[in-house]
C-alpha cells in the first residue's frame, strides 16, 4: 500500500520519506526504520499512516506521535483503526493543533454520536477502498500473478506476515 501511495503523490513533485520496520534500501532509494520515527515526524506536514495491524503498532499514533507532528499538520490514517488511539487523535484535533483524514477509526464503525464526526479539520471517509469496478480485475491479475510466482518456486509479493515461511 505504502508503494501505491508513493506512486500517486510523486508526480505532484512531493518529498516523500518512507519509512518500515527497518532501515533498508531498494531500488527508488532509502528507506528509513522505525527507530527514526520521532525523529522524522516534526519534519513532515502530512504523515500517511498505511501498517498492519500488529502488537507492534496498534497505539503507535498515541499521545507522543501526535505531540511529535508539527502544529498544523494533517494525520492520514488509511491503517486499521487500533494503529491510532482515539482519545489522543480527539484532543489534538478539537483544540485545532492538528488534522486528520481517516478512512479507519476505533471503533469502527464510529458511532453516530462519536465528537469525531463534529471537530473541524477532521474528514472521516468510509472504508469502502476495495469496493470499486476496478477491484475485481485488480484481484484476478494479483491472484494470477501470486498462483505464477508460486509454481516458478518464487516468494509471491505483497506478503507482509509470515514472509519467511511461505518463501521457504
Amino acid at each position: 500500500m505504502g508503494k501505491a501511495i508513493e506512486a500517486r503523490l510523486l508526480p505532484f513533485e512531493t518529498h516523500v520519506t518512507r519509512m518500515a520496520s527497518r532501515e533498508r534500501e531498494d531500488d527508488h532509494g532509502r528507506i528509513l526504520g522505525i527507530d527514526t520515527l520521532y525523529d522524522q515526524l516534526p519534519l513532515h506536514e502530512i504523515v500517511v499512516v498505511s501498517v498492519p495491524l500488529s502488537e507492534q503498532t496498534r497505539g503507535l499514533v498515541d499521545a507522543r506521535f501526535l505531540a511529535a507532528m508539527p502544529h498544523g499538520a494533517l494525520l492520514v490514517n488509511v491503517a486499521r483503526g487500533p494503529v491510532a488511539e482515539t482519545e489522543a487523535l480527539l484532543r489534538e484535533t478539537s483544540s485545532g493543533r492538528l488534522r486528520a483524514a481517516l478512512d479507519v477509526t476505533d471503533p469502527e464503525p464510529l458511532p453516530a454520536d462519536h465528537p469525531l464526526w463534529t471537530v473541524p479539520g477532521v474528514l472521516i471517509t468510509p472504508h469502502v477502498g476495495g469496493a470499486s469496478s476496478a477491484m475485481f480485475p485488480r484481484m484476478v491479475r494479483l491472484i494470477q500473478k501470486q498462483i505464477s510466482l508460486l509454481l516458478a518456486g518464487e516468494a509471491p509479493v505483497n506478503v507482509v506476515l509470515g514472509a519467511e515461511s511461505v518463501a521457504g
